[in-house]
């Protein structure tokens, strides 16, 4: 897997770079030093959607086991630099969480199910923003464009009952039978794994039957959390000088979004992002060097945001090392001292 991640950010970066000198890249570099300090700050703006992501995905984990905001807020900042950076095909973040969930108490089964069901409902709330995008589109599209907003439309709803099948897989058990298949296939040596597994598909249940959780997850933080992120773009486009509406940049953001989401295995969206910001750009009235000035405001996004979040993630894996090691010396030094009370 790390070797096709790595192939893809090769490829993803040559496209990248292509985009860039195919598309002048002086008026690209001009339009971005222009913006100056403007994309630092729309850069910034970034925390405003990471804090909607931490309370929607917060609301997920039972209540005598939720971590405090800050602490989820820190974790979502890992998870997204794990997964934004490295060749980790968006799951290395996933991986990352539940190591560090559990180093704040919850147990694995609660981790495991509020990371599955908040990537289902992540899923399924960009298909709907995605889907209301398109139709935005379709409405205001010209003649020239209509092919190409068409294409998008298909694409979309072709991926639908994909989608759809993720976030109803549940209901088949999923963690248990293929713990049990292990299991036969180990010959019985990891039987105590079916147990926990059952636990977390009922645990992924539990969530799914909460459904003023589900529903506030799907219609309040995320959509704060979808609109907070088109700001960032509004933002960015307001200091590169191209004056859109608040609508043309929720349209870009949640195509975007749907992209990178499908575009998974490819680290950072290299390549991909640009094109897409190119293309979806495009529809909306925007020409090529903006759209690649905005894609590079991403970036600085990427450096000044998830870069620190990979220390962060260092720093916390470090501590809970540490953490470990004097619970163990710990226990050791109690069992020296039953060792010396017994003998005397």
């Amino acid at each position: 897997m790390k070797s096709l991640g790595r192939a893809a950010a090769l490829c993803g970066l040559a496209a990248a770079i292509w985009l860039f000198m195919r598309d002048h890249p002086g008026d690209v570099f001009r339009l971005m030093r222009g913006a100056g300090a403007g994309l630092v700050l729309a850069a910034l703006a970034h925390v405003v959607p990471m804090a909607a992501n931490a309370l929607d995905w917060r609301s997920l984990i039972r209540r005598a086991q939720r971590p405090r905001f800050a602490t989820m807020l820190k974790l979502v900042w890992i998870r997204e630099s794990v997964n934004g950076l490295l060749p980790v095909a968006r799951i290395g973040g996933e991986i990352v969480s539940f190591r560090l969930l559990g180093a704040q108490g919850v147990r694995p089964e609660t981790a495991v199910a509020s990371l599955v069901a908040d990537m289902q409902l992540t899923l399924i709330s960009q298909l709907l923003f995605a889907l209301a995008g398109v139709g935005f589109l379709l409405h205001e599209a010209s003649s020239g464009t209509l092919r190409v907003v068409g294409q998008l439309a298909f694409a979309i709803t072709a991926a639908a009952p994909l989608l759809l099948l993720f976030a109803l897989v549940q209901h088949a058990k999923p963690f248990e039978r293929i713990a049990r298949v292990l299991n036969r296939v180990t010959g019985g040596k990891v039987y105590g794994l079916v147990g926990r597994s059952t636990r977390i598909d009922q645990s992924v249940k539990l969530i799914w039957r909460q459904s003023g959780v589900v529903l506030r997850y799907l219609f309040v933080w995320q959509t704060l959390q979808c609109v907070a992120t088109a700001f960032e773009i509004w933002l960015a486009l307001y200091f590169l000088g191209s004056r859109v509406s608040a609508v043309d940049a929720f349209v870009l953001e949640v195509l975007i979004q749907l992209l990178s989401s499908v575009a998974f295995l490819v680290p950072a969206g290299l390549g991909v992002q640009e094109g897409g910001f190119v293309l979806i750009g495009g529809l909306i009235g925007l020409d090529p060097a903006t759209s690649l000035a905005l894609a590079g405001a991403r970036r600085i996004r990427d450096l000044l945001i998830y870069v620190p979040g990979l220390v962060m993630w260092q720093f916390a894996e470090y501590a809970q090392k540490g953490q470990r090691t004097a619970g163990r010396a710990r226990l050791a030094t109690a069992a020296s001292g039953e060792r010396g009370g017994g003998a005397g």
